[in-house]
């Protein structure tokens, strides 16, 4: 048991360090791709904006919720993949 515990932290503790990205490259990643920062950002602007709104878009509401923290998922994964790669290759 206590070599399945140990394994099973170190193999999380892997999993999470490969997905650490210094914020200093991420930051640079947002310099270089200001259009995806920026609909990061306007994503954002929109869920908040329908969460706090009192009709449910003609039922549409719950699904263009979760679809856009989608697309806000999968855009700041392509940007730390882009900051992991600049940083492996030591930009």
């Amino acid at each position: 048991m206590k070599k399945f515990l140990f394994t099973a932290t170190a193999l999380c503790f892997l999993a999470l360090s490969a997905f650490v990205i210094p914020q200093q490259n991420v930051k640079s990643e947002e310099s270089e791709h200001p259009r995806i920062a920026k609909a990061i950002h306007e994503i954002n602007d929109a869920i908040e904006y329908m969460e706090k709104a009192p009709h449910d878009f003609g039922g549409h509401k719950a699904a263009a919720i979760a679809d856009s923290k989608a697309a806000v998922k999968s855009l700041k994964l392509a940007m730390a993949y882009r900051a992991k790669a600049d940083n492996a290759k030591g930009k």
